[in-house]
């Protein structure tokens, strides 16, 4: 797909795709937030905003307005498209001029049912949020059951009330009335599942039972899993019901425990690259503080290592430990930089096992998930120290991070002192 840089100057109007109401406000923060983040939501709603009275289109905008109402940078505009493009909520469309002219279009949130029934969307957001987040989600959305035993259904007909239909106004029908529309999620398949399933004979496996959802489903399986086309072969020998048909329950089932199997317990990790999204700082803040938190939350803990190593690849023993802290502790990326952060400048610079679980376990038991309350309690932890060698006399001998400077937030610093924080910064990108 050809890519089309964004300026401030390019116009762009909404249209409506589908009808939206207040419940899809609920299903986008609770359902699409913890994947996509606050900012591609906040786009969503801003484009909504948009819309005339009658919620169908809106009036032509310059993309400098847009960032001026948001708050943005272009950059993160373009990000949070992306983002909502890419998980089914836009479709954007662009006329190449002097100025580009786009067409954004909403699209409806999948209703909860859809969303969870949705290989995709539910690993991701079950990755995101861990195991009990997602519960509580599942949870909500649940429809309690009623006991209807002694009860008789006395729902009348619709013939029951109204007389016969005499004429008809299908010769007035309209194609283009609203209706409530959602996209599909794209994706490059990597499988080539006609070679597979041709593999498999008749007798096992009745191809009339292979319909358009089973093939969307063993695609996105092959997608979530990183499945080789014989793995996906053996993953479907293995899920095939007594009737010869795919049993799709036991095939997420049996994907999802090879995929553990394959990598010591670990569930997939796509999306845990870097801090999630609804874990980060929201944008706006400049000051110096909050640049080095955003380099704490965009990058990975490998990579974060990598550069405090001075390029140098992490070592094994290393890796483990940031292994541990992520899956058995349940550390957040950003959070897991942070420690390492603190622990190389008080523990000379050596990043041992046992004195970081040590703290990442009174961070844990604080429910410590963002990078600014990560960089607060470990604060608040050297001070307690700094108070207890006052008063017992004991001789300090270890550094502190440069985010433990309260002079960082200074606004108003020297030529000096502004090249000297330049250099700080450094070390975080």
């Amino acid at each position: 797909m050809a890519s089309t840089s964004l300026l401030p100057a390019d116009t762009y109007i909404v249209a409506n795709q589908t009808i939206l109401n207040d419940q899809d406000r609920k299903l986008l923060i609770t359902l699409y937030q913890p994947i996509i983040g606050t900012s591609a939501i906040s786009l969503y709603f801003t484009l909504w905003s948009y819309l005339d009275k009658l919620e169908i289109c809106s009036c032509e905008w310059t993309h400098h307005h847009l960032m001026t109402n948001m708050g943005c940078r272009l950059s993160e505009i373009m990000e949070a498209r992306e983002k909502l493009e890419a998980i089914g909520l836009l479709k954007t469309y662009v006329k190449r001029d002097s100025v580009n002219h786009y067409v954004y279009q909403l699209y409806s949130p999948l209703s909860p049912a859809e969303f969870f029934n949705n290989p995709i969307l539910s690993t991701t957001l079950y990755n995101n949020v861990g195991m009990k987040e997602y519960d509580k989600i599942v949870e909500y959305f649940k429809v309690p059951k009623l006991n209807l035993k002694e009860y008789e259904d006395v729902t009348h007909l619709f013939s029951d009330v109204f007389e016969s239909v005499t004429s008809s106004p299908m010769d007035h029908l309209v194609s283009d009335i609203k209706k409530r529309n959602k996209r599909n999620l794209d994706f490059i398949a990597k499988i080539d599942l006609p070679s597979i399933l041709s593999m498999i004979p008749d007798e096992v496996l009745n191809p009339r039972s292979i319909t358009k959802d089973t093939k969307d489903l063993l695609y996105k399986l092959s997608f979530i899993y990183d499945l080789s086309d014989d793995e996906m072969s053996d993953l479907i020998r293995n899920s095939i019901s007594e009737r010869h048909t795919i049993d799709k329950q036991l095939i997420r089932k049996n994907a999802r425990k090879y995929y553990q199997f394959e990598n010591d317990g670990k569930l997939p990790s796509f999306v845990y690259k870097t801090q999630p999204e609804y874990l980060r700082k929201p944008i706006g803040d400049t000051s110096n503080k909050a640049k080095i938190i955003y380099q704490f939350e965009t990058i990975t803990p490998y990579d974060f290592l990598c550069r405090k190593n001075h390029g140098a690849r992490p070592s094994k023993t290393d890796l483990a430990t940031l292994e541990y802290l992520m899956v058995d502790m349940g550390l957040k990326p950003g959070v897991v930089n942070v420690l390492v952060d603190y622990v190389l400048k008080i523990n000379q610079n050596k990043l041992t096992k046992s004195f970081m679980i040590a703290i990442a376990t009174q961070w844990v038991r604080s429910h410590v998930e963002t990078v600014e309350d990560a960089m607060a309690i470990a604060q608040k932890e050297q001070r307690s120290k700094k108070s207890y060698q006052k008063k017992t006399g004991a001789k300090k001998v270890s550094e502190k991070p440069v985010w433990f400077d309260e002079t960082i937030e200074k606004s108003n610093l020297s030529t000096e002192e502004e090249q000297e924080m330049k250099e700080i910064l450094m070390q975080y990108k």
